[in-house]
């Protein structure tokens, strides 16, 4: 089961800050997963949200900065004493360090509140240019994402992000559309939808785990990964399972 950093360490580092994912990467993770949008100015840049408000010091829609006045945001502003100052990284600038590792990166898409005209295409072109076309797969909740970077490049690993609300048959359904994965809230996933999608060579990672319970249970139904805030818990706990 691998154990993918959700947003980089983000149960004690700031989300989607090259600190967090350096930190994930020290605490022996298999992959990290983050979020990709885009800037005023056509720049492929890691966040979250739509808005910069929960994370950062300023306050709007990320896609109403250009690239320069985003990079004066401190994405660390919540974080600790707020003394640390964190810029929020490129999409390149993660990809250029990335490729040094031998860490796996789950991308997802935010194209759901927000369609960003060609962040598919963006997001494909930085993956090529740095040669991580063997260590990436892209997730979205929107699925015409997906179905657009199959169009560019159909042997790219797509998972089917869903909501809370869960997925009946989801196995069937991501191998109908030719996804490889599917990714589904644990409070959706139990041992039956693991062998489900099992049946149809459909992978399966979860999220998002956070409890000894919820890893337990993912590890025991044989999930093929989990996001996680707490990456150095969860891998602790499957070396210790494979002795």
């Amino acid at each position: 089961m691998k154990i993918y950093a959700h947003r980089g360490y983000s149960g004690a580092y700031p989300e989607n800050t090259m600190l967090a994912f350096q930190k994930a990467h020290s605490a022996g993770c298999d992959g990290i997963e983050l979020d990709v949008q885009l800037t005023k100015d056509g720049e492929v840049v890691i966040i979250h949200d739509e808005t910069v408000d929960r994370t950062t010091d300023c306050t709007g829609r990320v896609y109403d900065y250009t690239l320069e006045e985003l990079k004066t945001c401190n994405a660390a502003a919540h974080w600790k004493d707020g003394k640390t100052k964190l810029t929020i990284p490129t999409f390149e600038e993660y990809c250029a360090w990335v490729a040094s590792t031998d860490l796996i990166t789950n991308i997802e898409l935010k194209t759901g509140v927000i369609y960003y005209p060609e962040l598919e295409a963006k997001t494909l072109a930085f993956v090529k240019r740095y040669h991580l076309e063997h260590r990436v797969l892209f997730s979205s909740f929107n699925h015409l994402s997906l179905s657009a970077i199959k169009k560019l490049d159909a042997a790219m690993p797509c998972g089917a992000l869903v909501p809370e609300t869960g997925l009946v048959n989801a196995g069937y359904c991501a191998h109908s559309f030719g996804f490889e994965y599917y990714h589904p809230a644990y409070c959706t996933v139990d041992k039956a939808a693991v062998d489900e999608c099992h049946r149809y060579q459909v992978g399966i990672n979860v999220w998002t785990v956070n409890s000894m319970q919820a890893l337990e249970d993912c590890y025991a139904w044989g999930c093929d990964g989990i996001f996680t805030n707490y990456p150095e818990v969860c891998v602790a706990y499957v070396k210790a399972k494979q002795q």
